[in-house]
């Protein structure tokens, strides 16, 4: 199986962004010759294009989303994503929509099409701390996973913490929500969430191979 793993571009003026650092150390680090990752870097803006220019490219059989949550500090797979775009601060190209449908024809919410559950589940398994999350924020997080929950290959979008190298992010609570009680262990470093996103694949994808190809 080819999984496409999409990140995004630092924003709001911080120099990284967790999902990015995540992203590229779990690609570099993976080993398991059944199936290929491909990191793909996405724009931090608004926009339909990016996400459909990589499924587009890189012919994945599934698709694993990650961005950064501020306030959380465990893994938290996306549930859902909500038909709208409302930005607390701009978009790396400027934009700011209040309101705004992402999707004029589309349901008012997405459900995830490669389990949450079943992710968290791989997780905790693990060791790590994890829950399921209902609330994608509005931001170009939510706005992805909508995306996202929308293809023909199953997806997931995943929010790691916004952990930095040093210090801590300035950015990161466009994401809607909190952790719920989390028991497990907490990531500290990018390596510890490319640990854990590793294990939430070795767990999940041949499971997600032998599932039917959606209509």
């Amino acid at each position: 199986m080819r999984i496409l793993i999409t990140a995004f571009e630092p924003f709001g003026g911080d120099a990284e962004n967790a999902s990015r650092e995540a992203m590229r150390r779990l690609v570099a680090g993976w080993t398991d010759p059944a199936h290929t990752l491909v990191g793909v870097e996405l724009p931090c803006v608004f926009a339909r294009a990016p996400l459909a220019e990589a499924v587009a490219r890189h012919s994945p059989d599934a698709v694993l989303c990650l961005g950064e949550a501020g306030g959380r500090r465990g893994f938290t797979p996306e549930a859902r994503a909500v038909n709208d775009a409302t930005a607390r601060i701009p978009d790396n190209a400027g934009r700011q929509p209040h309101g705004e449908r992402i999707d004029d024809g589309g349901p008012d919410v997405r459900a995830a099409t490669w389990s949450p559950d079943d992710a968290t589940s791989a997780l905790r398994a693990a060791g790590w701390a994890s829950s399921t999350s209902e609330d994608a924020g509005r931001f170009v997080c939510n706005w992805t996973a909508y995306l996202a929950y929308g293809l023909e290959q199953p997806a997931l979008f995943v929010h790691v913490p916004a952990l930095r190298s040093s210090g801590t992010a300035g950015v990161g609570a466009e994401t809607g929500g909190a952790d719920e009680a989390l028991e497990g262990r907490v990531p500290n470093s990018f390596d510890d969430l490319a640990a854990g996103l590793a294990a939430m694949l070795t767990a999940t994808l041949p499971a997600l191979g032998e599932a039917p190809a959606l209509a």
